[in-house]
């Protein structure tokens, strides 16, 4: 009697974890699609902004941000989540970077590293490499202040010549079930990192010529920051819909095994308590024998 006691209280157990993972699994895909429109919605401003940079009498080129160098160090940035169970993302973006040549290649002191989010920064300290500024506990909402923050500190080693470039590591979104891993060149600009972007598929449609105050280059120079700025909130906002696109799915995945355990439970509950009645029908049948 005790073991159909114990496999009853196994199969009340595995139902209450599947009703968790299966509200989990719903919180995942709300979220994963909320962080999905916030992405379409920053990719179609940063298309905008491109737009009017090009319309710009100032050559792209000839921007701050544009500025080809040959000497410095090369900034890393990995964006990862802080918390875990949402599949493999996290391991691919850190094997992303540091088993890629572009991170071997580099002298240690030729390679700078930003980190964004907890598991990038345990997986710095994984592979001993040197951190110079850690972000973790970033809103999930980010607003353009918590952005700002970032971004204004990657600007810095720009501005200041410490780094020659700089590689944003960071996931991106296609649909639930596939994502991809990608390093791309945050800065300088240029042609080749707006098509890294993705910015650059189609032609900018034409508009009327704008009137540019107090100059076309402050005009241009605050245009290609703002770009910048979207970018790496775009990365973020990618980032997010992954990793709730991978939980959404480690708890279905989840959910059906617990279903699949507590069908298998139920199977040994019915064989044992079938057993126990066939046995107690059995000395019910010899007890009326022996009183005859």
């Amino acid at each position: 009697m005790s073991s159909l006691i114990e496999v009853r209280k196994k199969i009340q157990s595995v139902s209450n974890t599947r009703k968790i993972t299966q509200a989990m699994e719903l919180v995942a895909a709300s979220r994963m699609k909320s962080f999905q429109r916030k992405a379409m919605s920053i990719r179609s401003y940063a298309h905008g902004l491109l737009e009017l940079l090009l319309q710009n009498d100032q050559s792209i080129r000839e921007l701050s941000y544009s500025e080809k160098r040959t000497e410095g160090a090369t900034l890393f940035v990995l964006i990862t989540s802080d918390k875990g169970l949402c599949g493999a993302m996290n391991t691919r973006l850190v094997r992303e970077l540091f088993q890629s040549e572009a991170w071997n290649a580099l002298a240690e002191k030729d390679r700078l590293l930003i980190t964004v989010g907890r598991k990038s920064h345990d997986a710095a300290r994984k592979f001993n490499a040197p951190v110079l500024r850690a972000y973790q506990g970033v809103k999930e909402d980010l607003d353009q202040l918590d952005a700002l923050e970032i971004v204004d500190t990657i600007l810095g080693y720009w501005e200041r010549k410490e780094c020659r470039e700089v590689r944003l590591i960071a996931p991106e979104y296609v649909n639930p079930f596939v994502f991809h891993t990608q390093m791309k060149t945050y800065l300088p600009l240029g042609t080749a990192m707006l098509l890294e972007h993705n910015l650059l598929e189609t032609e900018p449609e034409p508009i009327p010529e704008p009137v540019q105050e107090p100059s076309s280059e402050r005009v241009a120079e605050s245009l290609s920051e703002q770009l910048v700025q979207m970018l790496f909130t775009q990365a973020f906002f990618e980032l997010k819909a992954t990793e709730y696109s991978s939980r959404m799915v480690a708890m279905k995945n989840a959910t059906e095994a617990a279903k699949e355990l507590g069908r298998s439970l139920a199977l040994t509950y019915n064989k044992a308590r079938q057993a126990k009645i066939t046995q107690e029908l059995a000395e019910i049948s010899g007890a009326v024998a022996a009183m005859e």
